[in-house]
């Protein structure tokens, strides 16, 4: 039975990048192996309803017609992932915005601002630039996926069943 628009999938996943460095995974092992573990996550199978927009367009697509048990690997292009980075998201402050706070910026750490997360793009002696791309941005995602469960999504009840 093939996967359809509206069925809730279950799924394990690896993601990497095209030079084959692991981002992500559903795998405490995988994870642990790659050092990308981290302790607050709990490691196990995604589920999502496909076809509705929860995961990334790419990756909704391609489950759609997979059937339960099979694995396949996936080559996402930025555009069907999370874009490409916009040049309006990268924002210079000023440093004495962090200075004043008691921060100390450094350059590939990440922020939490009122206007949500950024990157510390660059450190100048004026400045601080911001980049609040998603981390994802402009890349090339590959993801090998295996499907563990599949529910399919529920018939409407026709109306040739209502009596008058």
């Amino acid at each position: 039975m093939k996967i359809e628009a509206g069925d809730f999938v279950v799924f394990h996943y690896v993601g990497r990048f095209e030079n084959g460095e692991v981002f992500d995974t559903s795998y405490e092992d995988i994870a642990r192996e790659n050092e990308i573990y981290v302790e607050e996550r709990e490691y196990g199978p995604l589920g999502v309803n496909v076809g509705v927009g929860e995961i990334i367009p790419g990756l909704d697509e391609a489950l759609i017609g997979m059937e339960l048990g099979e694995k396949k690997t996936i080559t996402i292009p930025p555009e069907k992932a999370y874009g490409m980075p916009n040049p309006e998201l990268v924002i210079d402050v000023p440093i004495s915005e962090f200075t004043s706070a008691g921060l100390e910026p450094v350059e590939g750490m990440y922020v939490m601002t009122d206007s949500g997360i950024a990157k510390i793009a660059k450190v100048g002696e004026e400045s601080v630039t911001l980049d609040f791309n998603h981390p994802l941005a402009g890349k090339t995602l590959i993801f090998e996926v295996e499907i563990v469960d599949v529910q399919k999504a529920k018939e409407e009840a026709s109306d040739s069943n209502i009596e008058a």
